[in-house]
């Protein structure tokens, strides 16, 4: 509790924007494990972690407290979050389907390799991008401080795993529970074991 508390005093004096140590205790909430909106972390997070570096001093270590059930898959808005999206986000870039998007580094843009494989899952990319909407971003997942796939291609990429039987939504939940099917599959093409 001592540790926490020079953390708050020494973000708060340094940042005059916060004022005053209850404040930034209130914005460091945000960073404390529980569930909270991508919009909300993304509004605070990089500019606290900031702050905490130039006080010279570190929280602890982030410690996740989501369910099992929805930690591993669920839905984020219309597209799929939680551990399994992330590690599908990583290999869509490792795989060079994705790319950082230019102007915003936060948006991705689908390579034309990854346009291709992406086809084979069942996801137009065409179409996708022409809908009216932000087309691919890094939505910050809460339970994993990751992104995975936001946007119009990220809800193409859940109607397609729901399509394909890879996962099967709860019903009055917003978990995702994987398939054996799902499993094998994203074992086999893409090398992720869960």
């Amino acid at each position: 509790m001592v540790v926490e508390r020079t953390v708050d005093k020494s973000a708060a004096g340094i940042a005059a924007a916060i004022g005053e140590p209850a404040r930034a205790r209130m914005l460091y909430c945000l960073l404390d494990g529980h569930a909270r909106t991508s919009t909300d972390l993304a509004v605070v997070a990089n500019a606290l972690e900031a702050l905490m570096v130039v006080a010279g001093e570190t929280r602890g270590k982030f410690v996740v407290r989501t369910p099992n059930h929805l930690r591993s898959a669920r839905t984020c808005y219309d597209h799929m979050a939680g551990r399994i999206a992330v590690l599908i986000r990583d290999r869509f870039e490792s795989f060079a389907w994705l790319s950082p998007g230019h102007p915003r580094q936060d948006d991705y843009e689908v390579t034309q390799k990854g346009t291709k494989a992406l086809a084979l899952l069942g996801i137009d990319v065409d179409a996708a991008r022409a809908l009216r909407r932000r087309f691919a971003y890094a939505c910050v997942d809460w339970s994993e401080r990751c992104p995975h796939i936001g946007g119009s291609l990220g809800n193409a990429l859940l109607v397609a795993a729901l399509r394909q039987k890879w996962f099967v939504q709860e019903l009055d939940s917003r978990a995702l529970r994987l398939t054996a099917l799902g499993r094998r599959y994203l074992q086999a093409r893409f090398g992720i074991e869960i």
